[in-house]
């Protein structure tokens, strides 16, 4: 049985299993800030899913690659987006800072603690950053 590593925490789960509802049956979340509501629940069109994975996983379809090619993602990113994302074997998985987990350079986020609430995550974005990072994202 594959273990997934997410932000401190080990969860168990079937082979194949889809990394978002994985997270998600464990109560954790693939998104950041806003996203956690806003999302397009898993139709690999928005991006807000977008994680960084290292392990057994299934190779990138045309629908998550298609998204991955669209800003503010860049194939340099190699992140994948977990909605996607099916596991095949061990996976450690690291969500970044941003609407669209793409602020490499700020470092993973950290491990969740228990009493976490959404107004306290420090994942929360406002809508200045939502906007500034839209607006960043461009690719040469």
């Amino acid at each position: 049985m594959p273990t997934v590593t997410f932000r401190g925490r080990e969860i168990e789960c079937n082979e194949g299993e889809t990394l978002r509802d994985v997270l998600q049956d464990a109560g954790l979340t693939p998104h950041n800030g806003k996203t956690k509501t806003f999302n397009c629940r898993g139709f690999a069109s928005c991006g807000t899913c977008a994680v960084a994975v290292d392990g057994e996983v299934s190779d990138v379809g045309l629908r998550e690659k298609g998204r991955l090619l669209v800003p503010p993602h860049h194939p340099n990113y190699d992140l994948r987006l977990s909605c996607q994302t099916k596991v095949i074997g061990d996976v450690r998985v690291e969500k970044y800072p941003g609407n669209w987990g793409t602020k490499i350079a700020k470092g993973p986020l950290p491990p969740v603690d228990e009493v976490d609430s959404a107004e306290t995550d420090p994942a929360e974005t406002d809508s200045a950053e939502f906007d500034s990072e839209a607006s960043e994202a461009t690719v040469d």
